[in-house]
């Protein structure tokens, strides 16, 4: 028996496979270059968001593959379109999410030959992508796709780019799905623990007498939660978080410490630096987790579990490396190990709190200042007010209320906080969360972002509209670039250079868009405010006008060793973190 092979256009393959690979909703932007794509579209059961630029359809894709687990897919022309891709790729890259970038290319007879909108996207995104593809026939462009999505996801996941150029899209070729896929995945040869390493690993945790988990954004990547939260109960060890690992571990467990590193939590840096044994999970021990490495943990032993090996002893030495997928090692681990029920360690973690842990400032006297802190916890309580906490996300833009968002939210379930750790892109937040609400369309979701970066993807607006996606916004407005701000107070004597910020009348501005809104600059008007979002069943902006120096705290200068920290001045009104109970 013979299989048909159909005959179809390269464009009409780029839709099948993507079908194929069970994609329904793309992000993109139309030009020259991709047209012929665009034609085929029609014939395939792919919903395609418009953008209103393609540095937002990055950041879609990439919010909707951190809210789904699945791969998100963006698509723009040559030229300007596909170098409008590249601050996203490069977010993606760094935060290690799975997205496949499809970009159209100048056809192939005048590559080269500095055509109308050419540039040569696979050498721009050489160091951004796990791999990428220039593909100039018909015949190759289910193969170079289907294989992008292995890449994509296999191993530590990341970007892809397939550049695509128009005479192979005009051309046709015969297409068949199964044919055009990869060899099957041969994992890093080194992804394999030895079990000498897991021995190792035993002994150090049986003698631990202060160890410390810390909780990376790899373990929901691998989808070890349960294994991560089993190893802490059987083991007594109490849990740091990166940025990215919040809601990894749920904030409200007994064990949950909170996040670690320059704007961590006071007795999480003090605990890690006390300890004598460091468990890094699913986490690469980026330069805002370890402050000055001369310093770092000076007396903990440290066992990486990674799955990608070249972030073994990049930044800090392991005592012991076990590469692999993190569920899959402790699953390996877990039985090997016996059950300890000595509390003491965690007692005088506790202990450390001191009175910053047990003030809320939930309960701070309203003095006619609206902080931040306070909108971001209210926000919060009234979604866990609703029972709708776990049904939330949070997407961030980056800067101070980046930070007050990983310190007043609690994330208690993973997929729950949406931001941009390792390229610190603003702009992120807005197109993140359209992505992630086509993700999860049933989940609300919150874009909670800064003055600042709310007006570089501002645009995207009217792509919420368009959607009909109803999303909230809550844009925290202090008149200046804020943690610039900050920065220029601590260590620039206050020369404000540049970070005074002049905005529009942001509600006025949604409104413009067709969404309606709501100026805050009141405390008691905050969580009406919040539940009128939520529930108005359509797109909402909040212009919530906050205090205009507030700081971040605890933070670690530049250079400066984890324990020794910045705090808040003691005249501040605004005390520091504290647990809800």
């Amino acid at each position: 028996m013979t299989t048909y092979n159909p005959q179809l256009t390269g464009a009409e393959i780029i839709w099948a496979t993507l079908v194929g690979e069970g994609v329904d909703k793309v992000f993109g932007y139309p030009g020259g270059a991709i047209l012929p794509a665009y034609d085929a579209l029609r014939k395939f059961p792919i919903h395609h968001i418009l953008v209103r630029h393609e540095q937002g359809a990055s950041h879609m894709a990439d919010g909707y593959a951190r809210a789904s687990g699945k791969v998100g897919v963006c698509i723009a022309t040559s030229g300007p379109g596909a170098t409008n891709l590249v601050t996203g790729i490069a977010t993606a890259m760094l935060d290690s999410i799975p997205i496949v970038c499809i970009t159209g290319q100048v056809g192939s007879k005048v590559l080269g030959s500095d055509a109308f909108q050419e540039v040569d996207i696979t050498g721009i995104t050489l160091p951004i992508t796990k791999h990428n593809y220039l593909v100039t026939r018909a015949d190759d462009i289910a193969p170079a796709l289907r294989e992008a999505f292995q890449v994509a996801t296999n191993g530590r996941p990341g970007p892809v780019l397939v550049d695509i150029t128009k005479d192979a899209q005009q051309n046709t070729a015969a297409f068949n799905f199964e044919a055009a896929a990869p060899a099957p995945y041969r994992p890093h040869p080194m992804l394999q623990a030895e079990s000498s390493s897991i021995q190792q690993a035993i002994e150090l945790i049986q003698q631990a007498k202060r160890p410390v988990i810390l909780a990376g954004h790899g373990i929901t990547h691998s989808g070890a939660e349960a294994q991560v939260l089993t190893f802490a109960e059987r083991q007594q060890i109490p849990v740091a978080s990166t940025l990215l690992g919040l809601g990894a571990f749920p904030t409200y467990h007994p064990l949950s410490l909170g996040m670690m590193g320059m704007h961590g939590e006071s007795w999480v840096n003090n605990a890690i630096q006390q300890a004598d044994l460091l468990l890094a999970f699913g986490m690469r021990f980026d330069d805002r987790v370890t402050g000055n490495l001369a310093h770092y943990a000076p007396n903990a032993k440290k066992i990486h579990i990674e799955i990608d090996p070249s972030e073994i002893n990049k930044n800090v030495k392991a005592d012991v490396a076990l590469i692999g997928d993190l569920r899959e090692t402790l699953e390996l681990l877990l039985p090997l190990l016996a059950k300890k029920t000595d509390t003491t360690w965690i007692g005088e973690v506790n202990a450390m709190k001191g009175d910053a842990a047990v003030r809320d400032i939930i309960n701070l006297p309203d003095n006619g200042h609206l902080y931040a802190a306070h909108v971001i916890n209210d926000i919060w309580r009234e979604a866990h007010a609703a029972g709708r906490a776990d049904r939330t996300i949070i997407v961030t833009d980056v800067g101070q209320h980046q930070m007050w968002e990983a310190q007043y939210y609690k994330h208690d379930v993973p997929r729950s906080l949406i931001t941009s750790g390792g390229l610190g892109t603003m702009g992120f937040a807005l197109p993140a969360a359209i992505g992630a609400k086509v993700a999860c369309p049933d989940k609300d979701v919150w874009v909670i972002a800064g003055d600042g970066g709310f007006q570089m993807t501002a645009a995207e607006l009217s792509t919420i509209v368009q959607e009909g996606l109803a999303i909230n916004i809550a844009v925290i407005n202090n008149g200046f670039l804020g943690m610039v701000r900050q920065w220029q107070e601590a260590f620039y004597e206050k020369n404000y250079a540049a970070s005074p910020i002049l905005s529009p009348d942001f509600v006025k501005l949604a409104g413009a868009h067709g969404i309606d809104g709501a100026h805050v600059s009141e405390r008691k008007h905050v969580t009406p405010t919040v539940t009128k979002a939520r529930t108005s069943g359509k797109a909402f902006l909040i212009n919530f006008q906050v205090e205009k120096e507030d700081g971040v705290y605890p933070m670690i200068a530049p250079g400066a060793a984890l324990h020794e920290m910045v705090r808040r001045p003691a005249n501040d009104p605004l005390l520091e973190t504290a647990e809800d109970e």
